[in-house]
Order: C-alpha cells, then sequence, then structure tokens
C-alpha cells in the first residue's frame, strides 16, 4: 500500500514539509490549504517540487461549509469551489476532502444535503476531480460516518465518495463495524490518527491531542481492516493536529509517522488468497528478548569515583577493564554496570547505552532497520567485539548482543570474581565485596525529552516489541508526571518512561532528567541489611499512611520503616517492595525491588515520596558530604 502524510503533520514552511515527507520514505501528500497559501510558489511550481521528490498530491483539503438553507449560499459556495478546481488543476491533485458543514446556516434534511453534494460532485467531474465527504465528528447536523454514508449513498454520484477520517469515527459513539459493508469504490480517501481517551470537547480533543498511530488508545488495526474489507485501494496516508509536533524538527517527525504506518501496516491481518485487497508488507519478527546485559553510564572524573563508591555499596566488583578503552565493568550476579570515561567534559552522569540479549540479534537489527531506526556499529579496535546500536529517541544507545554475552571478551580481568547474588549481611571487615542479594536487572528508567515522549512509546514497542503495560499520571512534587511502561511477554526487559507534562520555568529544584537502574532482589530485607549505603529518608508521616491504606501489621510497617523501603499493593494482591539510593553525580540513582505475587507494575503511588525524599537528602546533607554520601550539589 502506498503511504501519504498531510502537510499539517509537521513544522515548516511547505518546502519543509515536503522534503521531511519525501526524506522519510512517503509516497505522497495531503495538500493542506493554509500551507499552500503562506507558500510563495505557485500552484505550478509546488506540483513541480512535489515530482522533484518523487511526491503525489493525493488529497487537497479541507473545503468547508458547503451546504446551506439560506438561498444564495449554496450558490456562493458552488462559485468558490469552481475557483478551488481551478488550483487543483494546477496542483495536478483530483480528489478535494470536503467537511460536514458547522455553520449556523447548515442543512438539517439529508435529501437537500444529498442533492447539494450531487451538484457540487457535478462541477466536480467535469474537470475531472472527486469529491471525498467526510463527517466531522462536530459537525452541527453530520458528525458520524453513518450518516455522512448515508447522505452519500442517497446522493448516488460517481465523483463523490466518503472519506473516512479514524479519529472522527472512533471518537463517536457509533460502531465503525458496518465500515466494511460500504458499496465498493465509495471510500475515496482514510485518514489515520491515534489519540488517548480523554473525556473533554471533542474539538480540542481532536485540534490538540491526536497523535500517530500506535501512540494513543484507537484500535486502528482493526479500523484499517474494516476500510479495506469494503474495498478501499487508496494509500493510507496520516492526518494528526498535534501541538508538540508542530513545533518539532519536521525531518524527525516524519520519520516517526513513517515508523507509525510501518508498525500498523505490519500488525493488518493478511487478505486471504484471491482477494482483492492491496499488497501489505511486514516486518522482521521481534525476537525473543532474554534480558538486560548492561547499562552504561557516561561519567567525568567527578562523577565517576561518586558512581564507584555507591556501586561499591550495593556490594558490585570491579571485575574488567576494557582493552583499549578508559571504560570498566562492575558485576553483581546477572547485574553488570558499565562505567565509561570517554566523555568530553564535565558533566552529570548519565545512562548512555544500554544492551538487551536477543535471541536473534541480526533479525532485531533488521526490524529496527525496517521501521527507520538503523543500527551503527559501535567503534572498535580490531580483535574487539562487534557490537551494533540503535539510538532511541532520547539520544540513548541501545546495543543488541547475542546469547553467552561476547562483549565480555573485551574485558580484561581485574582478578576480583563477580559477586555472587547472595546477601551476606554486614560487610565484614577486609574483606571484598560479597554480595547483597542481586540477581538482574528489573528495568530502566528513563526520563524523556517532553517533545518526544509518544515517540519513544512507539519506538520501544514496534523496534524491540515490548507491550504497553500501564500509563500512568501523578502529582509530583514540582508538577504532573506522565509514565508509560513497556515489556517483553516474559518480562525480562522492562522500560519505564516518565516526562513532565509541561516544560518547567526558571525554578525548577527538581533533578533534570532522572534516569535510573532497578535491580531485583529476592529478599529486600536481607538486601537492605547487606548495603554499605546511607538510607533515603522515607517520612514516618509515609509509613503511617502505608499503614492505614493497606492493613498492614505493625511488624512489617516497622521493618519496612527501618530500612526506608516503599511498598505498593495491586488489586489482585500483587506486592512491591522497593527502596532507593539518593541522586548520585547530579541525576542518576539506584532502586532495588522485589515483586511478589505476580506484581506488574512500577510503583507509581511512590514516586512522588521518593522525589521528595530526594530533594531533601540533597537539601539536608552536611556541607561537603560527596552526592554518594547525600551531597547537596547536582540540580537539585
Amino acid at each position: 500500500m502506498r503511504r501519504s502524510i498531510a502537510t499539517v503533520c509537521v513544522s515548516g514552511t511547505l518546502d519543509d514539509k515536503l522534503t521531511a515527507a519525501a526524506a522519510a520514505g512517503f509516497d505522497g501528500i495531503e495538500l493542506f490549504e493554509n500551507d499552500l497559501v503562506v507558500s510563495p510558489w505557485s500552484p505550478a511550481e509546488v506540483r513541480s517540487r512535489c515530482a522533484d521528490l518523487g511526491l503525489s498530491i493525493d488529497l487537497y483539503q479541507p473545503f468547508r461549509d458547503l451546504d446551506s438553507k439560506i438561498d444564495g449560499h449554496f450558490q456562493k459556495n458552488l462559485e468558490r469551489a469552481a475557483r478551488k478546481f481551478d488550483v487543483m488543476a494546477r496542483l495536478g491533485v483530483d480528489t478535494v476532502l470536503v467537511c460536514s458543514s458547522v455553520a449556523p446556516d447548515a442543512v438539517d434534511d439529508d435529501d437537500l444535503a444529498a442533492a447539494q453534494l450531487s451538484a457540487l460532485a457535478d462541477r466536480a467531474a467535469g474537470h475531472g476531480m472527486r469529491i471525498a465527504y467526510e463527517a466531522l465528528a462536530w459537525g452541527r447536523h453530520v458528525s458520524t460516518w453513518d450518516h455522512s454514508w448515508e447522505i452519500v449513498r442517497r446522493a448516488d454520484h460517481p465523483a463523490l465518495g466518503l472519506c473516512l477520517d479514524s479519529f472522527h469515527v472512533l471518537s463517536r459513539e457509533v460502531s465503525p463495524a458496518g465500515i466494511a459493508g460500504i458499496t465498493p469504490g465509495k471510500i475515496f480517501f482514510l485518514q489515520l490518527a491515534d489519540a488517548p481517551h480523554l473525556r473533554m470537547d471533542v474539538l480540542q480533543w481532536s485540534r490538540h491531542h491526536r497523535l500517530f498511530p500506535g501512540q494513543g488508545a484507537f484500535d486502528l488495526p482493526g479500523f484499517v481492516d474494516l476500510v479495506l474489507a469494503a474495498g478501499y485501494p487508496g494509500p493510507l496516508s496520516l492526518e494528526v493536529f498535534n501541538d508538540v509536533f508542530r513545533q518539532a524538527d519536521p525531518t524527525r517527525t516524519a520519520v516517526d509517522a513513517m515508523r507509525s504506518l510501518v508498525a500498523l501496516e505490519d500488525q493488518l491481518p493478511i487478505a486471504p488468497y484471491g482477494s482483492s485487497r492491496p499488497a501489505l508488507r511486514s516486518l522482521p519478527p521481534a525476537p525473543a528478548l532474554t534480558g538486560h546485559a548492561f547499562t552504561e553510564f557516561a561519567v567525568d572524573g567527578r562523577s565517576g569515583p561518586e558512581l564507584r563508591a555507591v556501586l561499591r555499596g550495593l556490594r558490585f566488583t570491579h571485575t574488567g577493564q576494557h582493552r583499549t578503552k578508559p571504560v570498566e565493568l562492575w558485576e553483581q550476579g546477572s547485574c553488570r554496570v558499565i562505567l565509561n570515561s570517554a566523555v568530553t567534559g564535565p558533566g552529570p552522569a548519565a545512562v548512555s547505552a544500554f544492551a538487551v540479549t536477543s535471541t536473534d540479534p541480526e533479525l532485531s537489527l533488521a526490524r529496527a532497520g525496517a521501521l527507520r531506526a538503523p543500527a551503527h556499529p559501535n567503534v572498535r579496535e580490531p580483535g574487539e567485539a562487534e557490537l551494533a546500536a540503535i539510538t532511541a529517541p532520547d539520544g540513548t544507545q541501545i546495543f543488541v548482543t547475542a546469547p553467552g554475552d561476547p562483549w565480555r571478551a573485551d574485558f580484561l580481568p581485574t582478578g576480583a570474581p563477580p559477586a555472587d547474588a547472595t546477601a551476606t549481611g554486614a560487610l565484614p571487615t577486609g574483606s571484598g565485596t560479597p554480595g547483597a542479594g542481586l540477581l538482574h536487572v528489573d528495568h530502566l528508567g528513563l526520563a524523556q525529552p517532553f517533545d518526544h515522549f509518544d515517540e519513544a512509546g512507539l519506538f520501544y514497542h514496534s523496534v524491540l516489541g515490548l507491550d504497553h503495560l500501564a500509563a500512568e499520571e501523578y502529582a509530583a512534587p514540582f508538577g504532573l508526571m506522565r509514565s508509560r511502561a513497556l515489556a517483553d511477554p516474559a518480562r525480562t526487559v522492562r522500560v519505564a518512561l516518565t516526562v513532565a507534562l509541561l516544560r518547567r520555568g526558571e525554578w525548577a529544584p527538581a533533578v533534570a532528567d532522572p534516569q535510573h537502574v532497578a535491580f531485583a532482589t529476592a529478599d529486600i530485607v536481607a538486601t537492605a541489611a547487606a548495603l554499605d549505603l546511607p538510607r533515603l529518608p522515607v517520612p514516618d508521616n509515609y509509613y503511617d499512611d502505608l499503614a492505614a491504606r493497606f492493613a498492614l501489621d505493625g511488624e512489617f510497617t516497622a521493618t519496612l520503616r527501618a530500612h526506608g523501603i516503599l511498598y505498593d499493593r495491586d488489586a489482585t494482591g500483587g506486592e512491591l517492595l522497593h527502596l532507593y539510593t539518593p541522586v548520585i553525580g547530579g541525576r542518576v540513582f539506584f532502586e532495588i525491588v522485589e515483586r511478589r505475587h505476580g506484581y506488574d507494575r512500577f510503583g507509581e503511588p511512590n514516586a512522588p515520596v521518593r522525589m521528595a525524599a530526594q530533594r531533601h537528602r540533597r537539601l539536608t546533607a552536611p556541607a561537603g558530604v560527596r552526592p554518594d554520601r547525600g551531597s547537596t550539589t547536582g540540580t537539585g
């Protein structure tokens, strides 16, 4: 199937939009009238520019408020349409989108509306053009797809058909199931947009909160399948109104848009043999992931020592030094942390990369490439392991490695064996670093740039094949936060994405773009006792409220309080016990989690408690204390 995008989806001048669409691989565009009006190019020059870029102009839109019950108004609208047909002829486009009217004089009689549309279709046919009629979800009298189809059916004109927009259809209460029964050939155009489920005015919902397919809550695969069942042969086209997208880099937005269509097409059911449906392109399947292989922190001369001290307090062992680079490997059980000092200039520590183990790395990378996330090889010396990384929307590098950890051969052993995963209590004087019961990486927590949060959700879902687990909003000490959690089916790879819903003003005492690694343990109380780290100052008020909310017994609550352990319980009885370190090196920290009875969330209700506690720790630590022991340095 061909793929198209409306120029309204992306930012910039018309040339910016066309260049971005072509670079992302689109076959055509919907030309939004406003983009033509403000362009210095004539319609003929726009046509020529599109041809040079290999883009067709598939739709001209929108033509508003055609029908009228006031004498003379409809005739004036026909004259207005005739001028638009002249513009379309110069553009080389043969289909115009006509919206259901929102004007006070809109026709409320289906037969009259059909007659007026038929008159317009006569004019269009005389120019070799077609009318695609669309029911706006907020139309004055026609606001649902079935009503628009009834009017088109009554008009019965060969140059008149439907434009079906997934937002206008799925935001209303009328079931889309009957779309499959529309007369073949009468769906002239298909527009796609996703959206979150919101309780608000539908016009504002549409104008500000549309998303690309896979980024919202609509069942777009099911919707498109119904349209294809009705014999629709045209392009899959995106029409997304979104305040963020219309301010972002158009090249990047167009790539995100194309990724959404590629992923959507892959979810469509394969047509039966002999079907007249357009052929669908499928993606390489997402191979199974078997875990986090390592997490890499970029550090400098200040944050490096801070992280080393905290890793020692977590009972990690420095087991390897890279053969040719200033890179250290620290281990405990299956938890691997890499400290990379090959950074330029001072700055906060950051999760610069992580690696996942794939049962078929080449297939994983092929899928990423098909989703417009091409892999690039790591810079390496002869004989070193060849790893390829893809780049996440926030710039984090994601390496895909094979089972057996071939990358470990690049590290020369220090002579210290990896700490085992058994919690051993207090650290004996003069001993090495026995384990603290940390088994493996439970999840990564990555704050996202405001403009790329939805892009990141689609990226991890489509490229790595992670499933959406949950989306939450919660009031934090410094503003409203949103979280989105994803994981593979076996829960061996989990990622929790967060974002502040509004850009902060000048007073921003929270840690900028926090990141963390969460390690799993089978016994968090034993692990907490084995740590050689300061406790995060969780307030007594939290434990008093916790005991009341969950009817916890006194001894259990006292144990949680003594170790600074937070607690959550889900509706099925699953429990999460977790604790945090203070912020280290400006923006990173660690979490330790114990999941009980199938708990599958991330303790979102406790996020504000953690944020406030880390803030309090930074403000009350003694002057001169190192960040890993409670420093007041950093952004808070």
